[in-house]
Order: structure tokens, then C-alpha cells, then sequence
């Protein structure tokens, strides 16, 4: 019988907490979500209906909410940031209070037996050596503030220990609170909609993940929480470290109308180049189940229902 815990999740209405925070009620625990609900969304609605499941609107920088959540959580998965470079430069104060500050204010008022299971990005990793995978032992070099708050916070969760870092390839597919502001979604989109996209620095290379295996890693984690912790793991497809060109070339095989050109001048203010080895979480026991083909062909069924001004993070 798989063991049942509370578990609080902060930022549990976003983009990766809206299919994750359903999971883990289906696996039989007990769910508490804070959240501000900036984006205006309503995504935890299908299981409002859960005796299991409670909500609060707040605020993950709140010391004296999170103090009050925490006195009845096993398990705290901290979701609560403002995620991707773009929305980080807009307003630097709370990317740093939120991404960071909220992350060492949480550690401070938990207990050292709270088990953390902490998402953070690969976008860590900067710049790569040319043909050189990135593994958990590869120096981080952050490009963004963004990647600069996540580090930050995950080197704290860690010094705390009694805990997990899964440091995640760029996120892609359908969630109840969607956004298209990510790499795999926003090209799918464009050539749903415009039929073509303009490249920068297409040669750049990444790693890719769906969404739903974020939410299959982090019940993995709560599965053999012992045998993992205190350990950082890059979870992402093996089979998708690919340049921005060849996720194009996917793309055109599902939508042949589709056309993407290099640009001449200009730059992308994402830098991020770098290949990364998943081998660690894979001996783990954790291999995804969605391929980005899966995702690709997913998000083309999305793209009929969403228009681009309601579903991104800027």
C-alpha cells in the first residue's frame, strides 16, 4: 500500500501544479494548495469537489500563512515563482522575493522532518561545452536572473537536506493553466496560427520534458523519497536534446505548412545552449512516458481552443 501524506504545495494553481496537484490526490493524499492566482485562472476547479483537497489564495512570501500551512504538511513541494527570464526582468524585486527569499523563508519555518521535493530548471547550466552533456556534477553558470534565483534557491534546500532537487528540461503540453510562452508550445502554437516563426540562434540547443511526466517525477520522488534524497537530478527526455532548428524539422512533419527562416540580425536575450544527461534520475527508476511527439501532437488538438493574449507568463 503506497504511503499516504499532506502535502502543501505552494504556486499549486500554475502551469505545473495544475496537472500535478490532481495526481496526487488520485494517488490517495491530502492536498493543500497557496496560491495568488495572478493569472486570474480558475485551473484546480475539477477537483475543488475532492473533501481531500483545500485551497488558499495568498501568497508564498507570507511568512505568517506559510507558518500556519506548514503545521499540517508532511511534505512541501515549493511551485510558488515567477518562472522563465522574460517575466524575472520585468519585475526583478519579485523574482528575487519569490524565486529565492520565499524559497529560504520556507526552509527557516519548516520543521527538519518536512521532506521537500524542490523544482528548479536546468536553464542552470548556461552555456555547455559544444557536444559535452551537463550532468549534476556540471558547474552552473546561469545566463538570466531567472537561473541565478533558482540556483540560489536550490543551494539552500540543499544545505537544509531531508530533501530533493529535480532540476527540469524545458517544460512542454497541455495544462489546465496553459502557457505559451515555452519553447516546444509557443513554435507549436505559431504554426497552428501564423504557419511560421523566425529564429534566433537556431543552433542553440536544450533539453524538452512534457508537463505530465513533471507530475510522474514528483510522485516517483514521494515513492522512494529515501533511496533519493538529498540528491539533484536532471529530469528531462534523453531523446530531445535538440537545437531550436530540429524542433522546427518535428514540427513541420505534423504541420508541412509550417516555415521557419533564421533571422539575419538580432538576438535571442535566452542564451541557453547546452545538452544534458538524464542517466542519474533514469537509475533512479524514472524514465518518462510522453515524447515530445506526443506533445507535439497534443498540443496541435490544444491549439484549437487557446488565443496567445490569456495563456503565457508575460
Amino acid at each position: 500500500m503506497v504511503e499516504s501524506f499532506r502535502i502543501l504545495v505552494t504556486g499549486g494553481a500554475g502551469y505545473l501544479g495544475s496537472i500535478l496537484v490532481p495526481e496526487l490526490l488520485a494517488a490517495g493524499h491530502r492536498v493543500t494548495v497557496i496560491d495568488n492566482f495572478m493569472f486570474r485562472q480558475n485551473s484546480l476547479a475539477a477537483v475543488c469537489a475532492d473533501p481531500r483537497f483545500s485551497v488558499e489564495r495568498g501568497d508564498a512570501r507570507d511568512e505568517a500563512a506559510l507558518k500556519r500551512l506548514l503545521a499540517g504538511a508532511d511534505v512541501i513541494i515549493p511551485l510558488a515563482a515567477l518562472v522563465g527570464a522574460p517575466i524575472c526582468d520585468l519585475d526583478q524585486h519579485a523574482a528575487v522575493s519569490t524565486n529565492r527569499d520565499a524559497i529560504v523563508s520556507l526552509l527557516r519555518l519548516a520543521s527538519p522532518a518536512q521532506r521537500i521535493l524542490m523544482p528548479v530548471t536546468n536553464s542552470g547550466y548556461g552555456i555547455g561545452e559544444k557536444q559535452a552533456y551537463c550532468t549534476e556534477e556540471t558547474p552552473l553558470r546561469p545566463v538570466s536572473l531567472y537561473g541565478r534565483t533558482k540556483v540560489e534557491a536550490e543551494r539552500a534546500v540543499l544545505e537544509r537536506g531531508n530533501a530533493i532537487s529535480f532540476r527540469l528540461a524545458t517544460v512542454f503540453g497541455m495544462s489546465p493553466r496553459m502557457r505559451l510562452d515555452l519553447l516546444v508550445n509557443d513554435f507549436v502554437y505559431r504554426a497552428c496560427t501564423d504557419h511560421a516563426v523566425v529564429l534566433f540562434e537556431a543552433d542553440n540547443k536544450r533539453n524538452f520534458l512534457h508537463v505530465r511526466d513533471v507530475a510522474r517525477v514528483f510522485l516517483h520522488g514521494l515513492a522512494t523519497f529515501d533511496v533519493m534524497k538529498d540528491k539533484v537530478y536532471n529530469v528531462g527526455l534523453s531523446d530531445a536534446n535538440l537545437s531550436k532548428r530540429e524542433l522546427c524539422s518535428k514540427i513541420q512533419k505534423y504541420l508541412p505548412r509550417f516555415v521557419f527562416v533564421e533571422a539575419a540580425v538580432g538576438e535571442d536575450p535566452d542564451k541557453r545552449d547546452y545538452i544534458v544527461s538524464n542517466a542519474r534520475i533514469e537509475a533512479a527508476g524514472f524514465r518518462p512516458a510522453f515524447s515530445l511527439d506526443d506533445g507535439i501532437a497534443e498540443l496541435i488538438k490544444g491549439c484549437a481552443m487557446l488565443r496567445n493574449a490569456v495563456h503565457g507568463n508575460v
